[in-house]
């Protein structure tokens, strides 16, 4: 396993993280025996670095993990998310980044993980009714208090990351990257860069559809939220399947899986980028565990660019009310 340091002052995690939101919710039905086996086998791999948030599952993801990892804590650097709202009956309920929720939401995760502290700490998404300044100053208590190790923002904007990063270093943005979503290359992860703030990777795969085991929404189990999602509707997804088909002879051409591709790609792009591949199954965690023996060269790089270039996966990434609460 490679390792990699989440900004100047972050914490050193293995260079492909471990997402566990599919574990719980929106990628169809869960198995919590199946998903803990996944989680045993990703630590005895060398993988440190898992990934939840309080909304996953309405909180299920984050006990769930606390249950994995309770006699290994100290082989993992644990990260969750606060700040997305959700009723009772699951609906989003908007985003709360006050200081006195913050606290709330950090005390209620530590309950449901069973550990004393929290590695990195994010804001799952930037609350517009409340100052970058007042949540992240909340955030900075939580350090102080050795609540929290390391602070971490998600889907923000650069102007609101140089904020917060003047209140409390930010040790990681978590944001959407990959080879169908390229757009934080503009602006933001020069950023990141400028800042010294690494760069987590979420939906590395794009939703899995960058494994190329989703030809059509038939092959996405009732109830799975892709169902639903834009870029998999009728003929965004047949645009969007028409890059697959040119990824997947570039993969065939490197002897890698298209999942493989996708990844090494990723951590291609700069040493400071961590993608966090989320799967519930052991099988596709060690197909993509072999992303980090694919070297791609400058050719390859400049050909994958051609391939799929910036803006070339069509349709909003998220229905529009989650492209509502996303910063661009």
């Amino acid at each position: 396993m490679d390792y990699r340091k989440l900004g100047q002052q972050g914490p050193t995690v293995s260079a492909i993280g471990l997402g566990c939101m599919g574990m719980s919710e929106f990628y169809g039905a869960r198995d919590d025996a199946q998903s803990i086996h996944t989680i045993h086998h990703a630590l005895a791999s060398g993988i440190t670095f898992l990934d939840t948030a309080d909304m996953y599952g309405m909180g299920h993801n984050e006990e769930l993990v606390g249950r994995a990892i309770r006699d290994r804590r100290d082989q993992v650097v644990l990260a969750t998310k606060f700040g997305n709202v959700r009723g009772d009956d699951g609906s989003f309920k908007g985003v709360d980044g006050r200081p006195a929720y913050v606290r709330a939401a950090c005390e209620a995760s530590l309950r449901r993980l069973g550990v004393d502290v929290i590695d990195l700490y994010y804001q799952h998404r930037v609350d517009p009714r409340t100052p970058i300044e007042e949540t992240v100053g909340a955030m900075a208590e939580l350090v102080k208090e050795g609540k929290v190790r390391f602070l971490g923002l998600s889907e923000a904007a650069p102007q609101t990351i140089r904020r917060a990063n003047l209140v409390h270093p930010i040790s990681a943005l978590q944001s959407e990257y990959s080879l169908w979503t390229r757009e934080v290359e503009s602006q933001i992860l020069k950023t990141c860069r400028q800042l010294g703030i690494g760069f987590v990777a979420y939906s590395p795969l794009g939703r899995g559809f960058l494994t190329g085991r989703i030809k059509t929404v038939e092959d996405l189990e009732e109830g799975d939220y892709r169902r639903d999602s834009p870029r998999f509707q009728g003929d965004n997804l047949a645009h969007n399947l028409a890059i697959i088909r040119r990824l997947e002879e570039v993969a065939s051409d490197k002897r890698c899986s298209l999942a493989q591709l996708a990844l090494a790609w990723l951590l291609a792009q700069g040493k400071d980028v961590v993608p966090i591949a989320g799967t519930k199954r052991v099988r596709y965690l060690e197909d993509n565990l072999q992303a980090l023996e694919v070297q791609l060269s400058k050719e390859d790089l400049a050909h994958i660019d051609q391939v799929a270039p910036v803006g070339a996966a069509r349709g909003l990434r998220y229905p529009e009310p989650g492209m509502r609460a996303v910063e661009l």
